[in-house]
């Protein structure tokens, strides 16, 4: 059966990302009834940065040269280890089994949320492949940072996890819908953007409907 992990990492309830988002997930189950969803809320419940017994749990990884997720368990071996595996268990069991994770996130300071950062640090361990999984994110940017724009160079948040799923998790298959130039939206000083916002904006939506009925 198929089975999709959704997360939003957006401090904000209702956000672009969010909705562009909730667009893939909404096409996604219609093509799929009675198929798995989980979806998790990075903002609202914040998942816990590691701690020294995950970095312990990290360390055992490495010296048993465990490539099998299903061995971690069998690495836990201390209270404080134990206390990170009671964190780290339900993240990874929800990852491990998605066949598709779909991310919104919006671009902060050039990069993404620290709620995010600490879901990913959290269900990563070396050697770790989630290979052939999908990956679908959809972004909102509150500039313009496509390429070929005076900013395209300070897109941390792209760049960054593209590389981050392909170095770490062996993952290529993976999939960037970008809403830009959303500060137009508040920002007298980018108002005059707001109609090229608006037209990046339904595009996103469109493609996250379309990718949706695709996965």
């Amino acid at each position: 059966m198929a089975t999709l992990l959704h997360l939003d990492a957006s401090a904000r309830s209702r956000s672009i990302s969010r909705e562009v988002s909730a667009a893939f997930a909404d096409s996604w189950r219609l093509e799929h009834p009675g198929a798995g969803y989980v979806y998790r809320d990075l903002a609202a419940d914040p998942v816990p940065f590691i701690d020294a017994g995950w970095t312990e749990i990290c360390d055992a990884v490495l010296a048993a040269g465990a490539t099998d997720l299903d061995r971690l368990a069998t690495l836990v071996r201390t209270p404080a280890q134990a206390a990170a595996w009671r964190i780290v268990e339900p993240l990874l069991t929800e990852l491990l089994a998605a066949d598709t994770v779909l991310i919104g996130t919006p671009m902060y300071n050039y990069s993404i949320p620290a709620s995010l950062k600490a879901w990913l640090d959290q269900v990563t361990f070396p050697r770790m492949s989630l290979a052939p999984r999908r990956f679908v994110v959809a972004t909102a940017r509150g500039g313009a940072y496509s390429p070929g724009t005076p900013k395209a160079a300070l897109d941390y948040q792209e760049s960054y996890l593209r590389d981050f799923f392909a170095g770490h998790f062996a993952v290529t298959d993976t999939v960037f819908i970008n809403a830009e130039l959303a500060n137009s939206r508040q920002d007298p000083a980018l108002s005059r953007l707001r109609g090229e916002h608006d037209a990046s904006y339904a595009r996103a939506v469109d493609t996250a409907r379309g990718l949706g009925k695709e996965y």
